[in-house]
């Protein structure tokens, strides 16, 4: 017999905050921007964009995430 597994939530005080949530975003934009002002990116560079891109597109949604349930 197989018994159901169950994840526990992690507790309010241990989930980020919008604030947090904001400036890690705000640090990725500057990075962002810092290899924007670049005339050519290295592959490393370019793949790190790539990768800033997604996390800032995560951020994003985990905090818009946030707000709806902070909001109901």
């Amino acid at each position: 017999m197989q018994t159901a597994k169950f994840t526990e939530l992690p507790k309010p005080s241990s989930l980020p905050s919008i604030q947090q949530l904001t400036q890690e975003h705000s640090l990725y934009a500057r990075r962002l921007d810092t290899l924007r002002a670049k005339m050519f990116l290295t592959e490393p560079e370019k793949l790190e964009e790539v990768r800033l891109k997604k996390l800032k597109l995560s951020l994003k949604d985990e905090m818009e995430r946030l707000r709806r349930l902070g909001g109901s």
